[in-house]
């Protein structure tokens, strides 16, 4: 390959506007990467926490007792956290009314809280990368047109066309596309594949939050009951 024509050559020797568009498009990749390993870091961290979490809950322990084993609050995450909420306006509640309704209403919007931290805590960033997907493409056309445009300025100006008058200005165009499509790709399969994954963990907080509730309406139904021991 001739080096007047080789990738890094065209680069450095681009327009303005194209290096622009392509440093644009380079930033967003190397961001968009950044995001995807930390947010698969922070998934598999949580489905996890939620495996030992569920497991010891199911194991028949005492909730008083995994009540207090359970860490602070802003220490807790995903159906630990959820749970932690959810325990803690029981235990107000219940010292303050009798109406097993006013108390599963304030435990239920509690868990109702919690759970909304979560799913902002599971989907942080995650905009960022559906933005880079929808964006990339478009910049990189940008920079295509641009030296397209170049192309025919140079042809104009040209007392004779040839290919080499244009190569140049066409290689840089078809590099700002292949760059806007290098960010774009991975950045559009991993939001599809990280959103999926937060919507599973949301899903299952949401149902431990239901079993925890009707846990909570039985233990309200057995104290309630005058022929309960």
């Amino acid at each position: 390959m001739n080096d007047s024509m080789s990738i890094p050559h065209l680069i450095i020797n681009a327009s303005g506007v194209v290096q622009i568009v392509m440093l644009i498009l380079m930033i967003g990749s190397i961001l968009s990467w950044v995001v995807i390993f930390q947010r698969t870091f922070v998934l598999r961290r949580a489905r996890k926490a939620h495996r030992a979490f569920e497991d010891r809950f199911w194991s028949g322990v005492d909730l008083n007792d995994l009540y207090r084993e359970t860490p602070a609050e802003q220490d807790t995450q995903g159906a630990e956290h959820v749970f932690r909420a959810g325990f803690r306006e029981f235990n107000r509640l219940l010292a303050k009314t009798r109406s097993p309704q006013a108390i599963l209403e304030g435990v239920q919007r509690s868990m109702r809280v919690a759970w909304s931290r979560e799913e902002d805590r599971l989907s942080l960033h995650l905009v960022f990368l559906a933005t880079v997907a929808s964006a990339s493409p478009y910049i990189g056309l940008f920079g295509t047109v641009w030296g397209i445009m170049g192309s025919f300025q140079s042809l104009s100006m040209a007392q004779q066309a040839t290919l080499s008058t244009v190569a140049p200005w066409i290689a840089e165009a078809l590099i700002a596309t292949a760059m806007g499509l290098f960010a774009a790709i991975p950045a559009v399969i991993f939001y599809n594949r990280l959103s999926a994954e937060s919507s599973r963990l949301l899903g299952k907080y949401e149902d431990f939050a239901e079993e925890f509730h009707s846990i909570l309406h039985r233990n309200l139904q057995g104290r309630s009951d005058p022929g309960a021991d």
